[in-house]
């Protein structure tokens, strides 16, 4: 599949600051915690025909950031993300397919040294031409991951049952990247 006519070939780059990564976990089974990194790094290395793009990106895990600093301490610590030992997540495209008017990304997602394979459904929303000049485009990817399969093991039993954090973790991911330089 062709790219859509407005988006240009080439190594586009992540804007942080205008992306989030985001998370959605259910806690103590009654309510959902969300949360973000807010430091990653991701290239798209766009080809003429999609099936040959590819994604990598790097997220630093001491920027889990839930809102809650006593919580964001014990995540960033051995019971979860380990980032003394971890300081990354990354994820490594190996297919863009086309699925009507979006995308899944297939790719290897790596958490605390355990890579699984991951699908992300994946939207694109428009490509503009900022005030300053760069052409930026945004995409919406989401997919449900279970914590236990990337070594997110740790847990406490609830006095009336069930478990004070779900297996299952929301991933939403709003992203702008930058065309590289004409």
């Amino acid at each position: 599949m062709a790219l859509p006519a407005n988006i240009t070939t080439g190594t586009w780059t992540l804007d942080n600051s205008h992306s989030e990564i985001g998370f959605t976990v259910r806690h103590a089974g009654i309510s959902k915690v969300r949360g973000q990194f807010t430091d990653a790094t991701a290239t798209l290395d766009l080809a003429q025909d999609v099936a040959d793009s590819k994604v990598n990106a790097t997220i630093q895990t001491a920027s889990f950031d839930s809102g809650d600093v006593n919580r964001d301490g014990h995540v960033r610590g051995e019971d979860f993300f380990d980032v003394e030992k971890f300081p990354e997540i990354s994820f490594v495209s190996n297919a863009i397919v086309p699925k009507g008017d979006a995308y899944e990304l297939q790719g290897d997602l790596t958490i605390k040294g355990v890579t699984r394979p991951v699908a992300l459904e994946t939207e694109l929303h428009g490509v503009a031409v900022d005030p300053f000049g760069n052409t930026r485009a945004g995409l919406t990817a989401e997919t449900t991951i279970s914590r236990k399969d990337f070594g997110l093991t740790w847990n406490a039993v609830l006095e009336a049952g069930g478990v004070l954090v779900s297996d299952k973790v929301a991933i939403n991911l709003e992203l702008a990247f930058i065309a590289p330089a004409a």
